[in-house]
């Protein structure tokens, strides 16, 4: 979970990560599975609300939710500035329960890779069913092991002006633990140390596909990087999008799924 310090540098950290275009390429993902766009989406791990408020600025009604509520707090003040209705909930995902049912659910950004055993993969999925509505979609992405299991090795660090940070990187069997050491500029030569450490599980792709067969989504797809396309070798990201049974707005053409 994360801290409040850390909370309150998300947004500075990934100053350059393009939100506008991830939002967009996951509605694609949910037409290219539901078959069309959807009025009411929950974002599983929404962090800071990036993702959550690009959506709700285009008239999709979104449920942000996420286990840390110093992210859930960020991510209120900012949609409350904005102007823009949300509701945010403080709810492992594992554990999903919405009062009814949406019409698509989505998991961008690693939220997966924080699942570290097969039982919290298996209960996502099976409480992700429960919470869409007939013909709905799940789409998510994980780091590939490939990408994961590459970033052992030298440290990387960035120094800024009022932020200085270490990042290193080592793997433990599936897992990859990342140790994060931030030194905060708090003026008159001193700084305010502070630590993370996230851990994430390189998951294998057929186990993930077998996971959503056995909470009974069909329609299951894999794709490469933010693309419609199949994978390459050495991808550094995998998409999935995959579907509860039942009638969806039009049928799905134009790509291969796994699973009928």
């Amino acid at each position: 979970m994360y801290t409040p310090q850390f909370a309150a540098l998300y947004d500075s950290l990934m100053e350059d990560f393009d939100y506008p275009a991830w939002a967009d390429y996951y509605l694609e993902l949910i037409r290219e599975s539901a078959g069309g766009k959807p009025k009411h989406l929950c974002e599983c791990g929404c962090g800071t609300g990036n993702m959550t408020l690009e959506w709700a600025a285009k008239g999709i009604r979104v449920t942000g939710v996420d286990l840390s509520a110093p992210m859930l707090q960020v991510a209120s003040d900012k949609a409350r500035k904005r102007g823009l209705s949300l509701t945010f909930v403080c709810q492992d995902m594992t554990r999903l329960a919405l009062h009814r049912p949406v019409d698509a659910i989505a998991c961008p950004c690693d939220g997966v890779n924080y699942l570290l055993d097969d039982e919290a993969v298996a209960s996502f999925f099976a409480r992700a069913h429960q919470s869409l509505r007939p013909g709905g979609a799940l789409v998510f992405d994980v780091s590939t092991p490939h990408k994961l299991f590459g970033m052992e090795g030298a440290p990387y660090y960035e120094d800024r002006e009022d932020l200085t940070y270490l990042w290193t990187a080592r793997r433990r069997g599936g897992l990859v633990d990342m140790a994060l050491t931030f030194f905060l500029r708090r003026g008159g030569g001193l700084y305010q140390r502070f630590d993370e450490m996230q851990t994430q599980r390189a998951h294998r792709a057929e186990d993930l596909v077998k996971a959503l067969e056995k909470a009974g989504f069909t329609g299951i797809a894999l794709y490469g990087d933010r693309r419609l396309d199949p994978p390459e070798d050495q991808e550094l990201r995998w998409h999935f999008a995959a579907r509860k049974k039942g009638a969806s707005q039009r049928p799905t053409v134009g790509k291969e799924t796994i699973g009928v």
